[in-house]
């Protein structure tokens, strides 16, 4: 049944509380289950990554359980020493079945700041292309109380977002959003599927908290309606559910689904649109029928000149030589850069400039075209 299925590209968050299994080390038995749940879903052909939370536990756990204070230098310094454990542990458990993983440290700006979003993007999506299962978590060694994300719920938003995934299931002590706290109530009853979130949900959310982890619910909550926002699916379920993800991916209804509010290309649409372009490519027709075609990126050979300052991954409109804009996109290469490789073959270009950030001026993932 689960060969038969599209193939998805699923982001999985996993928080502190379920690496743990509720305890204050980490759990290897409850990790090797995570990772033979992921190890299966990649075997099925989904792409996926994990966004993982537990590197100060990590780091707490390897020098027995310090008595440091909570200042942010020592959560840096648990961090610095708690990444490198917990990532052992995972390249141990996936070696097991035969899969490669990767380390990707990332903070707020890296997915905030065009060229680094960019960057951060081809990364991720090169570790994809070559089946290697990114595991991510935030650069908590460096980060600041001003670039922090805050949180590894609305980091895994973001990531799913940037990669345009098609789900993002957030696993959580939990079993999803319910009407009230039911360790307290009772009455409280699961909330299966959520199309818009307003006040009355946050405001659920934001009595339900979870002890282990630096985000509660209401995090978890925030990060379904930013991935809401850009069209991904999200699913906030418990990551002790056995074969939970096998189980989601093969259309089990578990935990507490949230519907995208749009389409990847929509959200796409809408800051494209809304934003101010800081330059323009001008192609030639050649260009202009193969782009209007639908599918196809815009490559250097039918770039004619470009016009403005701008930087790498900045926003660009596309105009045909009637000066009609066609299209608007996203620059793999800044000014200076584009107008060396104007005319120039995709094959060229590291011969060009020395280096390359791939064989378009505009990848038609990050494209929109215009009418």
């Amino acid at each position: 049944m689960g060969t038969e299925q599209t193939k998805q590209r699923i982001v999985v968050k996993v928080g502190t509380s379920t690496l743990t299994a509720g305890g204050r080390a980490l759990n290897r038995q409850r990790i090797l289950e995570l990772v033979q749940q992921l190890a299966y879903l990649h075997q099925l052909g989904h792409e996926v990554v994990l966004v993982s939370s537990g590197a100060q536990l990590a780091g707490r756990e390897r020098l027995s359980y310090p008595d440091f204070g909570r200042s942010v230098p020592v959560k840096q310094l648990l961090s610095a020493v708690g990444q490198s454990h917990l990532m052992r542990i995972y390249n141990d458990l996936f070696d097991i079945f035969g899969i490669v993983v990767a380390q990707v440290l990332l903070v707020a700006e890296d997915l905030r700041h065009r060229a680094r979003y960019l960057n951060a993007r081809d990364t991720l999506q090169t570790l994809l292309d070559r089946r290697i299962i990114p595991i991510v978590n935030e650069n908590d060694t460096t980060a600041t109380e001003e670039i922090r994300v805050g949180d590894n719920d609305n980091l895994s938003a973001l990531v799913a977002s940037a990669l345009e995934a098609d789900l993002l299931i957030i696993l959580t002590d939990q079993p999803g959003l319910f009407t009230a706290d039911p360790r307290y109530d009772t009455e409280a009853r699961l909330i299966e599927r959520v199309t818009k979130i307003d006040g009355r949900v946050m405001a659920i959310a934001g009595g339900i908290g979870t002890p282990m982890g630096t985000g509660g619910m209401m995090t978890k909550v925030e990060a379904a309606q930013l991935a809401q926002r850009s069209g991904v699916t999200a699913i906030i379920a418990a990551g002790h559910e056995p074969n939970v993800l096998g189980r989601i991916i093969e259309g089990e209804a578990l935990g507490t689904r949230f519907e995208p509010a749009i389409s990847h290309l929509e959200s796409r649409k809408r800051w494209m649109l809304a934003d101010k372009p800081q330059g323009v490519a001008h192609v030639d027709d050649g260009a202009v029928q193969v782009l209007l075609r639908g599918g196809a990126s815009l490559l250097p050979v039918g770039v004619i000149s470009v016009e403005g300052q701008f930087g790498r991954g900045a926003l660009l409109e596309v105009a045909a030589p009637s000066g009609e804009v066609i299209a608007r996109g996203l620059s793999n290469y800044d000014s200076e850069d584009a107008s060396k490789l104007c005319g120039v073959k995709s094959q060229q270009i590291l011969e060009v400039l020395g280096y390359s950030y791939g064989d378009s001026l505009i990848h038609r993932n990050n494209m929109v075209l215009l009418g």
